[in-house]
């Protein structure tokens, strides 16, 4: 006996805009069995970790700091997986992004100019797109997966950071930490509002996310990614370029998520340390998927992941689980929405040897 998916010859309009609510609604539901499972109330934790973080001002500041990130990167992802480009590595350029728009502020510290910021963050969308140029000319010139190349290059980047900070750009009168002098206040990403450690980097994803979005509703650049993710072939018959759009897409999700790594050190850090990230560049993954790979849908949904991490560091404080369980959360999200897409647009059928193929109703 065998399990196989069989395309439905029509897909539910309705099905396909209600999946990404049916898919939050099935996470909310295990995670408050997990709940109830760890000996937690499951409607007090649910209320700790979804609600209670969105109520004080200072914690819808919070919000906005970890949302931006998610956003930056997943609308760049976005592009890149409706393209058929998969673009995993965006951690890895995350990290690149705020190591090369750290060079001015870490090397010459004494530098005081309204220019600094500005340099910092177009070398940070530089150093993310170069990073990200390497699976794409490994992908161009010599085939290779760009799944695989993207991924190990991540913990190439990770391991360059680290090496940095405790080495070459350790601040010699840090008293032996890890980490490079804290940077000048021109080279800090301003708060949006004084009432809240909010940044600038919330105004960029915002503003991305609505640019690529008129771009693939409107320009024929964004027809072009979706002819050639698609059919390559299709692509081919309309005079579109499948080895230029590796090299667009890639860059351009790469810059996104350089951007979002120097802006995260900025604005939110303020010098450059081992740790500048809980994951973004994984979880923008399911960040863009749960956005329907739609960059007005990434704001929302980036906005939802985010309160997963923040209402997971509540919850450590509150009910006393660990911060585990918030990367528990984003992966339950990640399978309901991917498996919810699946039987929307596929039939499960098991076939037996000898006999009919029997269709399973979902």
């Amino acid at each position: 006996m065998r399990i196989e998916l069989e395309k439905r010859a029509r897909v539910s309009t309705l099905f396909s805009i209600l999946s990404p609510l049916l898919a939050l609604t099935l996470t909310l539901i295990f995670g408050a069995v997990m709940f109830w499972l760890l000996g937690k109330n499951p409607l007090n934790a649910l209320y700790v970790y979804f609600v209670e973080p969105l109520l004080e001002v200072w914690s819808l500041h919070e919000l906005a700091i970890k949302a931006a990130p998610l956003i930056l990167i997943g609308v760049g992802l976005a592009v890149c997986y409706r393209s058929n480009n998969w673009n995993i590595g965006a951690e890895g350029q995350f990290t690149i992004g705020a190591i090369t728009g750290s060079i001015l502020p870490v090397l010459y510290p004494d530098w005081h100019s309204p220019m600094i910021l500005p340099l910092m963050l177009i070398m940070g969308m530089v150093g993310g797109a170069l990073y990200a140029g390497i699976p794409a000319l490994l992908k161009t010139r010599f085939n290779t997966n760009e799944i695989l190349t993207s991924l190990m290059l991540v913990y190439i980047a990770q391991l360059y950071l680290d090496w940095l900070v405790r080495g070459p750009w350790r601040d010699p009168q840090g008293y032996n930490f890890p980490q490079t002098k804290s940077f000048p206040v021109e080279a800090v990403l301003p708060e949006i509002l004084s009432s809240g450690r909010a940044h600038w980097a919330f105004v960029f994803a915002i503003i991305a996310a609505v640019a690529l979005w008129f771009m693939m509703r409107f320009m024929l650049k964004g027809f072009e990614v979706s002819v050639l993710g698609q059919s390559e072939r299709a692509g081919r018959f309309a005079g579109f370029s499948a080895r230029r759009m590796v090299w667009f897409s890639m860059l351009l999700s790469g810059a996104l998520a350089g951007l979002a790594g120097i802006s995260e050190v900025s604005g939110s850090i303020g010098h450059v340390q081992p740790t500048i990230s809980p994951g973004y560049g994984f979880t923008a993954i399911i960040v863009a998927f749960l956005g329907r790979l739609n960059p007005l849908g990434i704001i929302a949904s980036g906005l939802v992941l985010a309160l997963t991490y923040l209402g997971g560091e509540a919850a450590q404080l509150s009910i006393g689980i660990s911060d585990k369980v918030s990367r528990v959360f984003q992966g339950l999200l990640l399978f309901f929405v991917l498996s919810c897409d699946t039987l929307i647009h596929y039939r499960i059928r098991l076939i037996v040897a000898g006999t009919k193929p029997a269709e399973v109703k979902a």
